[in-house]
C-alpha cells in the first residue's frame, strides 16, 4: 500500500484528495497545511472553476501537519504530493527529494525556468522519482487522440489545431495575480505545450504572435515547427475571453484517414453557467462515416486526476518514470512557454 502525503489543501489539494479515493494500491494518510480550519477538517472555503465546493472532511484517520517538514520526516509516507501555489514548488519539491521521497508536484513545475532546472537536477542527485501532474493527457478526449497518434490507427497525423481560453478568473486569490502565475502563457497554456510534446515530441522551433502583459504572455497564437517531415501544429490560448466564457478548449486534428474534432466549455454566468459540449469527440472518416467513440474513464468530476494519481502510484511501485508525468517533459513545456514570449517580442521563430 502506497501512502500519500498531500502538501497544500487548496483547490488542487482538495481535488487530489478526492481523486485518490478511487485509486488502487494507495491512500492518503497525511496532509500538511498552515490553515488551522483545514487541519480541523473545515474545507468549506475551497472552490475552483470545476467540481464541487469543499465541505467538512473527516480527518480522524489521517495525520495532520501544520509544517510540511514534519510530513517529509514521516517515515510512513511513500509519495509526497505537492499541491501548493506555484511559487512554492521549487522549495518544497527540492526538500521532498532531499528527504528521499518520490515526489509528485502540481503543474506547472515552476514559473521560472532556472527553478525548473534546479528541481530536475535535485531529482537526479537524490535518485528519486520526480513527477509533474500535467493532467490534460488523462482527460478521455485527449487520451484518445494521443493514443491515435501513437498507434497510427488513422494513419499519420498531418496537422492539428488546439484551443484553450479563459476569462481572467476571480474565484481564487492566488489566481488573481498575473505575475505570480507566469501569465496565462504559463499557468494555462503550459497544458497545451505539454500535451503537444507528449503527442508529437518537442518542436524544433516555435513562431508566436500575441499579447504581452508585463513581458508575460496574456494571449498567444503559436505555430509549432517540426521541420519538413513533422505535422503542422498550431494553438491559440490565453486569458482575454469575455466573462461569459469562463473556460473553453478543444481541437481539430487531421490524420491521413480521418479528421477528429472536440469542442467544449463553460458558458454563461451565475445560475445560468453551464458546461456545454458544442462538439463531442467526433471521428469523421474517409469512408464518410461520422462516429462518436466510446471513451474510457470515470464519470466523477475528478476522474482524470484519479487516473493521473494511479500512474504516479504505479510508478512508485515499479520505480519507472512515466513519460506523461516526466519532470523533464514538464520542464521542456515550460521552456516552450518562454520561447513563445520571446517570439512574440521579437517577431521571429525561436529555437527550442
Amino acid at each position: 500500500m502506497i501512502r500519500i502525503g498531500i502538501i497544500g489543501i487548496g483547490f488542487m489539494g482538495f481535488t487530489h484528495f478526492e481523486g485518490a479515493k478511487k485509486v488502487k494500491g494507495a491512500k492518503v494518510t497525511a496532509i500538511a497545511t498552515r490553515n488551522p480550519k483545514k487541519l480541523a477538517g473545515d474545507w468549506t472555503s475551497i472552490q475552483g472553476n470545476f467540481g464541487p465546493r469543499g465541505g467538512h472532511v473527516d480527518l480522524s484517520q489521517i495525520k495532520t501537519y501544520a509544517d510540511y517538514h514534519d510530513l517529509l520526516a514521516d517515515p510512513d509516507i511513500d509519495l509526497v504530493d505537492i499541491c501548493l501555489p506555484t511559487e512554492y514548488h521549487e522549495e518544497v519539491a527540492i526538500a521532498a527529494l532531499k528527504a528521499k521521497k518520490p515526489t509528485l508536484v502540481e503543474k506547472p513545475i515552476a514559473v521560472d525556468l532556472l527553478a525548473a532546472n534546479r528541481i530536475v537536477q535535485a531529482a537526479g542527485k537524490a535518485n528519486r522519482l520526480l513527477m509533474v501532474a500535467q493532467v490534460l493527457p488523462f482527460f478521455p478526449e485527449f487520451s484518445f487522440v494521443r493514443e491515435a497518434v501513437h498507434s497510427g490507427r488513422f494513419g499519420k497525423l498531418l496537422a492539428g489545431h488546439f484551443r484553450r481560453v479563459i476569462t481572467p478568473p476571480k474565484w481564487s486569490q492566488e489566481m488573481s495575480d498575473f505575475r505570480r502565475l507566469g501569465g496565462w502563457g504559463v499557468d494555462l497554456h503550459i497544458h497545451d505545450n505539454h500535451f503537444i510534446c507528449a503527442m508529437c515530441g518537442v518542436p524544433q522551433h516555435v513562431f508566436s504572435q500575441g499579447l504581452l502583459q508585463a513581458d508575460l504572455v496574456n494571449h498567444v497564437h503559436t505555430q509549432y515547427l517540426y521541420g519538413d517531415n513533422g505535422p503542422t501544429i498550431s494553438c491559440v490560448s490565453g486569458g482575454i475571453a469575455a466573462k461569459g466564457l469562463e473556460f473553453s478548449h478543444g481541437f481539430e486534428l487531421f490524420f491521413e484517414k480521418a479528421t477528429v474534432q472536440y469542442d467544449a466549455g463553460t458558458y454563461g454566468s451565475g445560475k445560468k453557467k453551464a458546461w456545454v459540449v458544442n462538439r463531442p469527440l467526433t471521428v469523421i472518416g474517409d469512408d464518410g462515416k461520422v462516429t462518436e467513440p466510446k471513451l474510457k474513464g470515470g464519470a466523477e468530476w475528478c476522474a482524470a486526476f484519479t487516473a493521473e494519481l494511479q500512474m504516479a502510484i504505479d510508478a512508485v511501485s515499479t520505480g519507472d518514470e512515466p513519460i506523461l508525468l516526466s519532470g523533464k517533459m514538464a520542464r521542456d513545456a515550460l521552456k516552450i512557454c518562454y520561447a513563445e514570449a520571446k517570439s512574440i517580442a521579437t517577431g521571429k521563430p525561436v529555437k527550442i
